[in-house]
């Protein structure tokens, strides 16, 4: 097992495989880096250094008390960066791994980062605020909570329905992709689940976004049900000075695992470019 020990004595587990230019992937909430396991093969086939970590009190990192936050998120990652000592890197998130990458990039990676990609990503802000009176009620927000902390197991296994677009008329479902959602929530700690709701839902991005020079691509779809387009990646994107937008009609939120060919395929067209 590969982990790296932060200054608060926390682990952190991370896959490092191949070698080439380094791709650092970031998971969504409550995941684990094994979401990224079709991205992480197709681009070690091509010659690419793959690194996914789990964040702090998800999958087989330690299940600590503190620091669901997006500032100890983004310090975390730049621990095991500059442990691997990696330069030129690409980093790739998903949801709130998304936030994640781009606090990262523009706090803390500064001459470490090539590229960002923000795939349904929670950027720049989800919760309603007067500020952002579109943004989705706190209410909601408080309904995850209490479902993830008291009734984890049921509330996992339902939330992959519209996290996947199962619940639309003619989705295939797969019922691998639903189990390998729950199973790698489930591995994780549900004090960091819970407290982790206020860091993907209430972390203001903006700033984040506006500061950034170097290119980033926002992959969003159009149906996504968890993190909608028209508050994330369409707001984004007009935040971004050097910015590319793919939005993809009828995609969900998951669309990494429902649509990996072509999420892959775009990836692979930035990354080269």
């Amino acid at each position: 097992m590969s982990a790296i020990k932060v200054k608060d004595g926390t682990e952190i587990y991370y896959k490092d495989w191949g070698t080439g230019q380094p791709l650092f992937f970031h998971h969504g909430w409550p995941l684990s880096g094994d979401d990224w396991d079709n991205q992480m093969m197709f681009f070690l086939k091509r010659g690419y250094r793959v690194i996914a970590h789990d964040r702090r009190g998800h999958g087989r990192s330690s299940q600590v008390s503190g620091g669901h936050d997006m500032d100890t998120y983004a310090a975390d990652v730049a621990a095991v960066t500059e442990a691997l000592d990696l330069k030129d890197a690409i980093h790739i998130g998903h949801s709130t791994g998304g936030g994640e990458a781009i606090h990262y990039a523009a706090n803390l990676g500064k001459g470490r980062v090539a590229k960002v990609v923000l795939i349904s990503a929670v950027t720049p802000l989800m919760v309603q605020t007067e500020n952002n009176p579109d943004g989705v009620p706190m209410a909601i927000f408080d309904e995850i909570r209490e479902g993830t902390a008291f009734n984890r197991a049921q509330y996992f296994a339902d939330f992959t329905i519209p996290f996947y677009g199962y619940n639309r008329e003619g989705a295939k479902i797969s019922q691998g992709i639903r189990d390998n959602w729950w199973r790698q929530g489930m591995m994780g700690s549900v004090k960091a689940h819970h407290d982790g709701v206020k860091a993907f839902s209430e972390t203001d991005f903006t700033e984040d976004l506006k500061s950034v020079d170097i290119p980033v691509l926002v992959l969003h779809g159009e149906d996504d049900q968890i993190v909608p387009f028209p508050i994330s990646g369409a707001k984004a994107i007009k935040l971004l000075k050097n910015g590319k937008l793919i939005s993809y009609p009828g995609f969900p939120h998951g669309m990494p695992a429902t649509e990996a060919a072509t999420i892959n395929r775009d990836l692979l067209a930035f990354i080269q470019s």
